[in-house]
């Protein structure tokens, strides 16, 4: 068995068993969130829930996991907090709005009068999807190296600029839809000038950090699951395919308009013939 920082052998399997309590936590959690949804048919309470559970994962692990305590007090902080400003936009966004997320009106829609069974393995799958992402998470809290190397100074990089990137696209946004002139058109203010979801990319940007901070342990492989299944998942699955898809029935040529001049994912320039907007 390898051996690393510490001079103990590194057993992964022993580090898995952590996932075990806050998984039961957040699948519980997730239940109870699928029971609310029943009653008033709000399934984008999922989305808070799973930005929730990340948080729980990472504090777990920043109490119970072997690390560096420096390192994984700067786990518990950092992800906690990005977690809590998740989870407080997403239930402002989406489940104080008046209206459920369209992404689950159509899931309601398609599945017909077998969407309250699909949702619920739709939300216990969230549960599952956190505590992958969160071997992660993991791998920071499990690193026995003396914390505020060169590698961790990058990681706290990667994570200040994903976070207050995802922050700021937010806000404009956010302040964007409150304009009553904006309805029916499309955000072209801010960091939305220069990508269609630059959100979504700040969000994967944040995930970036964790290798860093994670180096070296024997496994460090591992670390590098979150980022490319966040990659994945955003790109191909539940990001950007099912945003655009129901931008263009929303929007129609402005959404067109703004997917010919402007990046879908990584920020930068807009197409020549693209004004921007005040």
């Amino acid at each position: 068995m390898e051996k690393w920082a510490g001079g103990t052998e590194a057993d992964p399997m022993e580090h898995l068993e952590l996932l075990t309590v806050p998984y039961l936590i957040i699948a519980a959690l997730m239940t109870v969130f699928w029971l609310y949804q029943l009653q008033v048919k709000r399934a984008d309470i999922v989305d808070a829930g799973w930005a929730a559970g990340l948080g729980i994962f990472a504090l777990y692990y920043a109490c119970y996991a072997e690390g560096d305590a420096g390192r994984r007090a700067t786990l518990g902080l950092l992800s906690g907090g990005w977690s809590l400003r998740l989870t407080f936009h997403l239930l402002a966004d989406r489940v104080l709005s008046p209206n459920e997320d369209g992404r689950y009106q159509a899931l309601r829609q398609k599945w017909g009068n077998s969407s309250n069974v699909k949702f619920f393995f739709f939300f216990q799958a969230q549960a599952v999807l956190a505590a992958l992402l969160s071997i992660t998470l993991l791998q920071v809290a499990v690193n026995k190296a003396s914390f505020a190397g060169l590698s961790d100074i990058i990681g706290i990089a990667l994570f200040v600029v994903g976070l207050v990137g995802e922050s700021a696209a937010d806000r404009q946004l956010e302040r964007f839809k409150r304009d009553p002139a904006n309805k029916g058109r499309t955000c072209r203010v801010g960091l939305w000038r220069y990508s269609r979801h630059p959100n979504y990319f700040f969000e994967w940007l944040h995930w970036c950090a964790y290798p860093f901070l994670a180096w070296p342990t024997p496994y460090w492989f591992l670390a590098i699951s979150g980022p490319a299944i966040m990659l994945y998942l955003i790109l191909k699955v539940t990001g950007i395919p099912p945003t655009e898809a129901r931008a263009l029935l929303t929007r129609g040529e402005d959404y067109r308009e703004y997917q010919r001049t402007t990046s879908s994912f990584v920020p930068w320039f807009p197409a020549a013939g693209e004004a921007p907007q005040n």
